[in-house]
């Protein structure tokens, strides 16, 4: 089973709380690493608290949940080994596994409802990495940052 640590600013609160409950109901392993109110909160902060704990492999995998999703995934991709992807779609969330093993999942509360975004999780969840010509294109990505 995998464990998953799950984090948001005030604007992905509300869904992080849902995807929480969900998550528990799939008995799925769920951390929350805040944030823990509507309160105003810096999502650089918690993108790298927490994009740090799945990188350092004390999780498996990661969601986080801002507004739109992509200034979560922009603070989280600055980590050495983070994939992060922003999917308002099941397609590019599946995908997103197959083809490039993307460890942390990116939401926007304001884009996407909270059916889809469940859908997009059990997905994203459920899809495996098909390795091969891939891993070849991963491991081209990995260095690019750090060059």
């Amino acid at each position: 089973m995998s464990k998953i640590i799950i984090g948001c600013d005030h604007a992905g609160f509300e869904l992080k709380n849902i995807l929480i409950d969900f998550l528990k109901s799939k008995n799925i392993e769920v951390t929350d690493n805040g944030c823990y109110s509507k309160e105003p909160a810096d999502y650089p902060v918690i993108a790298q608290d927490t994009a740090k704990k799945v990188a350092s492999g004390e999780f498996d995998k990661g969601i986080l949940i801002c507004g739109t999703g992509v200034g979560m995934s922009i603070a989280a991709n600055k980590i050495k080994g983070i994939r992060a992807v922003v999917c308002s779609d099941t397609t590019s969330a599946k995908f997103s596994r197959l083809h490039n093993n993307t460890n942390i999942l990116c939401l926007g509360q304001r884009i996407v409802g909270e059916y889809c975004a469940k859908d997009i999780c059990e997905i994203w969840l459920n899809s495996k990495f098909e390795g091969e010509r891939h891993l070849k294109r991963i491991n081209l990505i990995e260095p690019i940052s750090h060059s």
